[in-house]
Parts: C-alpha cells; sequence; structure tokens
C-alpha cells in the first residue's frame, strides 16, 4: 500500500489562477485547482454551466461541452500545478500547449456537470512537462489523455 504525497497547496482559487496562467475569458476554463501535491498532482474543477459561449453552436438542441476545451482545461490545471510547484516562480509565465497523447473521449457532458480534471505528473524535463489526465463527472471518467507543456518567461 502506497502513501499519498502531501499536499502543497489545498485549493488554488480562481484569484490565484488568474495570476498565475494568462489566460482569460473565454479561454480560462477551470474554476479552481485543489490538492496540488508534492508528487506534482491535483485536481482542476470546473463547473459546466449553460450560458458558456460553445453551447451557442455545440450543439443548440443538445448542449454537449466539447471534448477539446475538456483537453485544455487539462493543461491549464498541469500548467496551475507545474507554476506553482517551481519554488520561486511569482510571476506569471507563459504556458504552451505542445502534445496531446492517448487521448480519448468517453461520455458526453452537459450543462450542470462539474468535470474534476485529476492531473498527476508523467516527467519534467527542463522547462517541459508531461501530465496525464483523468476528467471525472460524478467519480465516471469522461475523457482522458497525455498532455505535454513548455513553461516559459
Amino acid at each position: 500500500m502506497t502513501s499519498e504525497s502531501p499536499v502543497k497547496f489545498e485549493l488554488v482559487d480562481i484569484n490565484a489562477i488568474l495570476q498565475t496562467l494568462p489566460h482569460r475569458f473565454p479561454m480560462l476554463l477551470i474554476d479552481r485547482v485543489i490538492n496540488i501535491r508534492a508528487d506534482y498532482s491535483g485536481i482542476g474543477i470546473k463547473n459546466v454551466t449553460f450560458n458558456e459561449p460553445a453551447f451557442q453552436g455545440h450543439f443548440p438542441e443538445r448542449p454537449v461541452y466539447p471534448g477539446v476545451m475538456m483537453i485544455e482545461a487539462m493543461a491549464q490545471t498541469a500548467g496551475v500545478i507545474g507554476i506553482k510547484s517551481v519554488e520561486g516562480t511569482e510571476k506569471p509565465r507563459a504556458v504552451y500547449f505542445l502534445t496531446i497523447d492517448k487521448c480519448k473521449f468517453r461520455k458526453p457532458v452537459l450543462p450542470g456537470d462539474t468535470i474534476e480534471y485529476h492531473m498527476r505528473s508523467l516527467g519534467r524535463r527542463k522547462t517541459m512537462w508531461w501530465f496525464h489526465g483523468d476528467a471525472k463527472v460524478n467519480g465516471q471518467v469522461v475523457a482522458e489523455a497525455d498532455v505535454g507543456a513548455m513553461l516559459t518567461d
């Protein structure tokens, strides 16, 4: 039985996310990040509401949250985890999304759902980070992917 890494940041709220990432509405796709651990894992939270701009065209008669936005939110969650985990990083940094691998969409996400982006580090080399993400709604995996990003000043 393995024990979990200690939590370094219990909550990164929207104000801290805005100070950490350069993304802004409508492309900021996470509301908070919780339980960032010393092993570079954490959970991003997104409350999906009917007034999201994407629902105007995807699809008006049966709104489904776009899968590509879930993958972007995984990358944003990973960016917050990476930036917050690097000691002494206080200014906003650019996060460039570079790779998506092993991506699968398993179930539609609808208005009213809360998505949890469970991210864990697969590795790091200098400014490059790789994470595996599982997007979950009510404990069920709705999407998964391996994402890679580069952090720059």
